[in-house]
């Protein structure tokens, strides 16, 4: 490579000295230097962890001000620069990995340093990224505060709202099929029969149940460790700051923010993103039993049980013309596994909270903001692409009813079940109805039959 076509660079300084960083770049030394230090994966922190560390930033400048601790022109500044942050403006300038420092130190200096820089700009004066942008913080608290909002925000305004819209749609479509009774199965054999709008009826069930769990959860999620400082005892920060942060988050979002009763469990452990990932991980389990069911009820069309037949959304086969799968229950079943995954690698990383800090934060907060993300999109997707169009394929339920010979459970208290097992046995060795076995082997009169 020639000189001309080097990457242009600046110098930067920090505490361990000077540092090239790219001279569009709107980070400095620290961030340059985990760039360098942990190119492990690629991945960075995501777009909604990076709207929580600008609302963050927000509102720790804007309570500084308000006690009298930060000049209100450098104190406005950074208020204008952390909206734009949050709001999306500079992602590119967030590059850190997330398999990094574990406190995430990197990336609260990452955001520390874009807004020092782009506030300087904008106030003429020096803008300090630690003792202006960070006054009154620690990463230490204000990372897992940041997962704390991000995570809050993302259940508030896309997963609960998604898993209310997926439980009315298995409701409008229980009523739509109201009057359709179809072979119920255990162990993937025949059983008694079971309304299709029962069956539908239990996964609106499961979706509502888990809708309330997460709710729940939600309480603790609003909790912040914000105010706790290095750890958790508040050093270099007023007592009321943390209150005031949270009072700010509150307007300025869909939550109702407050400190944690205890800021040094707060800082030194990981709790609540494990409770929060247990509850989305029950989640990915009831959908991933809802979308095998609609492969099995689906499956065919001649060799299956066809009982219900998926829209079409994609041609199945690149060399059998004309197959067509279930392609929508497979992807929800996929991210349903990436959330379970997900909850393992949060478990294990919460267990690395040593003394007064969990090093493992930022891939909690990653796995966390992705199960949420897709189990939102998933549910809506599998609510407008498979669950609200499917049509019901009566013929085959219909044959299917009249063929089952577990039908003569309904007679176990008139016959037995001894007498019942024989009845059974017959109807299903000869293929005929149960009902016409039944009549000939017992006494019953056709119409209690």
């Amino acid at each position: 490579m020639s000189k001309a076509d080097q990457p242009k660079t600046r110098i930067e300084k920090d505490s361990l000295g000077e540092v090239h960083v790219p001279i569009d770049a709107h980070y400095g030394a620290q961030t340059q230097r985990a760039v360098l230090n942990f190119p492990v994966s690629g991945l960075r922190l995501p777009r909604h962890f990076i709207r929580a560390m600008g609302l963050m930033k927000h509102a720790c400048a804007h309570s500084n001000v308000q006690l009298g601790l930060l000049d209100k022109t450098i104190g406005d500044a950074i208020q204008r620069v952390s909206l734009d942050v949050a709001e999306g403006l500079y992602d590119e300038h967030f590059p850190v990995d997330i398999f990094q420092t574990g406190s995430g130190t990197s990336s609260n200096m990452n955001a520390n340093e874009v807004i020092a820089r782009l506030a300087t700009q904008q106030c003429g004066t020096l803008v300090h990224p630690n003792n202006h942008v960070n006054m009154g913080q620690s990463s230490n608290d204000v990372f897992p505060s940041c997962m704390h909002v991000c995570a809050a925000l993302l259940v508030s305004e896309q997963l609960l709202p998604s898993l209310e819209h997926l439980a009315l749609t298995i409701e409008a479509k229980a009523a739509s099929v109201q009057g359709i009774t179809k072979t119920g199965r255990t162990h993937l054999m025949d059983a008694m029969p079971i309304t299709l709008t029962q069956e539908l009826m239990a996964w609106a069930h499961q979706i509502r149940v888990s809708h309330q769990r997460l709710a729940y959860g939600l309480t603790n999620m609003t909790a912040l460790a914000i105010g706790g400082t290095a750890v958790g005892t508040g050093i270099n920060t007023p007592p009321e700051f943390g209150q005031r942060v949270c009072d700010l988050l509150s307007t300025l979002s869909t939550c109702d923010f407050y400190p944690n009763a205890n800021l040094c469990a707060a800082v030194s452990s990981q709790d609540t993103a494990v409770e929060m990932s247990g509850h989305l991980k029950t989640l990915a389990v009831g959908l991933m039993k809802i979308a095998n069911d609609l492969r099995w009820m689906n499956s065919g069309p001649l060799a299956g049980l066809a009982e219900i037949s998926l829209p079409a959304v994609q041609p199945g086969s690149s060399i059998m013309p004309g197959k067509v799968n279930p392609v929508i229950p497979e992807s929800i079943s996929m991210a349903c596994a990436q959330v379970m995954g997900n909850d393992t690698t949060i478990t294990v990383a919460a267990q690395s909270g040593n003394f007064q800090l969990n090093v493992m934060m930022p891939v909690i907060a990653y796995n966390l903001v992705q199960s949420i993300e897709i189990l939102a999109n998933g549910a809506q997707i599998l609510a407008d692409n498979a669950i609200s169009h499917f049509t019901v394929n009566t013929e085959n339920i219909d044959a299917n009813l009249r063929a089952n010979p577990v039908l003569i459970t309904a007679l176990n208290k008139m016959i037995g079940y001894d007498k019942g097992a024989e009845i059974a046995k017959i109807a299903f060795k000869e293929k005929r109805a149960i009902f016409d076995v039944a009549k000939e082997m017992t006494d019953i009169d056709e119409a209690t039959l």
